[in-house]
């Protein structure tokens, strides 16, 4: 059994936000607060501790009240680059990453996952969910995984490696299907745009 204290939170706010003009995601109002502290509201009670991973703005993410770290990286090599820079700084045998732009993720989803890497004995545990189109899909940015993970992604990375499929398949990665009676459907839905963060405001 893994207990939450030995679990690391890691908000992922390190995107460029193309999609969004340009604009830091995780600072876009939602419900009257930015979105990745709504993130890490929902994600806190959760893990034993959490952190950011944000590239701009560090003292806008910094009044949140929990460490925030840059990528190691320069090139905004997308979110392994923030999995890469939370298993540097991870402190407890385990590390969980959530996006900034998924304010409506499972309230349990930190225990589902960390119920399903302990049965199955893996290494990384990620969420599916069933997408709008019906079909059920890996979400890899929700992910727990093990901290001893960090040199095997330190080499992906540095040979070139950005897609995270890539690097879970090399380990042994169980996924966690969120699609139990009474799971909110719309609870992976993210917003790359102003246009969709105040679509999923209006419908939670």
């Amino acid at each position: 059994m893994i207990h939450k204290e030995d679990i690391t939170g890691l908000v992922l706010a390190g995107g460029r936000g193309t999609r969004m003009g340009g604009a830091d995601k995780g600072l876009q109002n939602f419900r009257g607060i930015p979105l990745a502290l709504h993130t890490l509201m929902r994600l806190g009670p959760q893990v034993g501790e959490a952190m950011i991973n944000a590239n701009r703005n560090l003292s806008a993410y910094e009044s949140f009240g929990v460490p925030v770290w840059p990528d190691a990286t320069a090139d905004y090599a997308g979110p392994l680059a923030g999995f890469l820079t939370g298993l540097e700084r991870c402190e407890t045998a385990y590390l969980v990453t959530v996006p900034c732009d998924t304010p409506l993720f499972p309230q349990d989803l930190v225990a589902r996952l960390a119920e399903a890497l302990a049965r199955e004995d893996a290494e990384i545990a990620m969420a599916a969910a069933r997408e709008e189109d019906g079909a059920m899909r890996p979400q890899p940015v929700f992910s727990l995984m093990r901290r001893e993970l960090m040199e095997s992604l330190v080499r992906f990375t540095q040979g070139g490696g950005r897609k995270i499929d890539a690097w879970t398949g090399q380990h042994r990665t169980v996924l966690v299907p969120f699609d139990r009676p009474g799971d909110e459907p719309s609870a992976f839905f993210n917003a790359n745009t102003l246009a969709e963060l105040h679509r999923l405001e209006q419908s939670s």
